[in-house]
């Protein structure tokens, strides 16, 4: 008996797990879809490993996405519309309209309705129509000088918060105490079409006008344009000194000097004519007798406080034009040995937070209302761009900030 033979026998074995076929000339019959390898032999393609799926219960089909082109989609909400916004806030629709575009006309709480009716509905005025249909682009410029932004970021708050209600946009531009980047700034936003300009800085002083006769309406912030046709907003600087040492007075202090920057800004010399003013109503004089100008800084503030101790050994406070200064003041009270406010009361100016809150201890002071000063600011443009300008100078009133140092 032969033996068997094994060769022939594996590659039967391999036809059948192949579903292959013998043909006459030897070789296996490659199904239709399939490759033959260099070698003349079929090639398996790689079994492609199934998506791991849960096995559903009998009875009950797999959980996944339903399967074929009939597959439905979520519906879709309609896109709500003014008329929508109307219904809801219970106006008429010029009134959504002017509430919605910032134009005056409509009092606090109706807009205040529409607005909330607006976003319970998701409703987005479409921008690119409304500035074709109105001729305005609702962007404003805000020019500015103060590089630091130590005035210029809580006006612009102050400017976004009434803004937004009307949907328009701030485009903010440094102008670095530069007349011609300044002017470059101002045919920059004449050509983006803005509605409006304000103009801000770092010291209140009388300062030329950006432009003449410009097409768009100008309202000067935390800056006064020497033009008394031109509207500016100013913080109450005077009114401010005077609340200082009011307070001052209120707690028992008698002997009160008054320490300041440079006098050549009349920020500093309205804030010395408020404290002279109130002790002058209680029948007293500034310790040392005057003022006592320098820099806006603590270095002044410790070298000004010697001064002043020096020549007037009793004084028990001391009203300081700006945070800066009096956090060189108390430095220099603690290091000759008093006591603050047991000995000596010290009271700010500015609210400067960083500079109040990290002084030792807490300084008392005035805060000159800046977010209040922008949201004036942009109200009276709203108004000049509705076609009802104002001239002239308003201020807002300061208000006391009392911390530990008093």
């Amino acid at each position: 008996m032969a033996p068997p033979n094994r060769a022939g026998a594996l590659a039967a074995s391999s036809r059948r797990q192949n579903g292959g076929e013998k043909v006459p000339d030897g070789r296996d019959k490659v199904p239709k879809g399939r490759d033959r390898s260099p070698d003349g032999n079929a090639k398996v393609p790689a079994r492609a490993k199934a998506p791991n799926r849960e096995k559903a219960p009998k009875g009950r089909r797999a959980a996944g996405p339903p399967e074929g082109p009939e597959q439905a989609s979520p519906a879709r909400r309609p896109t709500p519309t003014i008329t929508d916004v109307a219904a809801l806030a219970e106006v008429s629709i010029a009134t959504v309209s002017k509430s919605l575009n910032g134009r005056p006309g409509v009092n606090v709480t109706t807009r205040a309705r529409v607005l909330e009716a607006a976003e319970a509905l998701g409703f987005q005025s479409n921008a690119l129509a409304r500035s074709l249909l109105t001729g305005r682009s609702y962007t404003v410029g805000l020019i500015t000088n103060d590089s630091y932004g130590r005035f210029t970021m809580p006006v612009l708050l102050g400017v976004e918060d009434t803004l937004q209600s009307g949907q328009l946009a701030v485009l903010l531009c440094d102008g670095r105490d530069d007349s011609i980047r300044e002017q470059h700034y101002v045919k920059t936003l004449l050509a983006r079409r803005v509605d409006g300009i304000i103009v801000t800085g770092r010291r209140s002083d009388p300062r030329p006008p950006i432009a003449r006769d410009l097409r768009v309406p100008v309202i000067y912030a935390m800056s006064e344009s020497a033009d008394p046709n031109d509207a500016s907003i100013l913080p109450d600087d005077e009114g401010g000194g005077l609340l200082a040492v009011q307070h001052l007075l209120a707690t028992g202090r008698a002997s009160i000097g008054h320490i300041s920057g440079p006098e050549s800004f009349r920020a500093a010399r309205l804030r010395a004519a408020g404290a002279e003013q109130a002790l002058k109503g209680a029948g007293l004089t500034l310790a040392g007798g005057e003022p006592l100008y320098g820099e806006w800084s603590e270095v002044w503030g410790r070298q000004a406080a010697r001064i002043l101790l020096r020549a007037a050994p009793d004084t028990d406070a001391v009203f300081c034009g700006s945070d800066q200064i009096a956090r060189g003041v108390s430095d220099a009270v603690r290091e000759l040995g008093y006591r603050i406010p047991d000995d000596v009361s010290v009271v700010g100016f500015d609210n400067w937070t960083v500079m109040a809150e990290a002084a030792q201890p807490p300084l008392t002071t005035i805060d000159m209302n800046l977010a209040e000063v922008g949201r004036l600011a942009a109200e009276v443009l709203l108004s000049a761009i509705a076609g009802h300008a104002e001239r002239g100078t308003r201020t807002v009133p300061s208000r006391l900030v009392v911390r530990a140092s008093t």
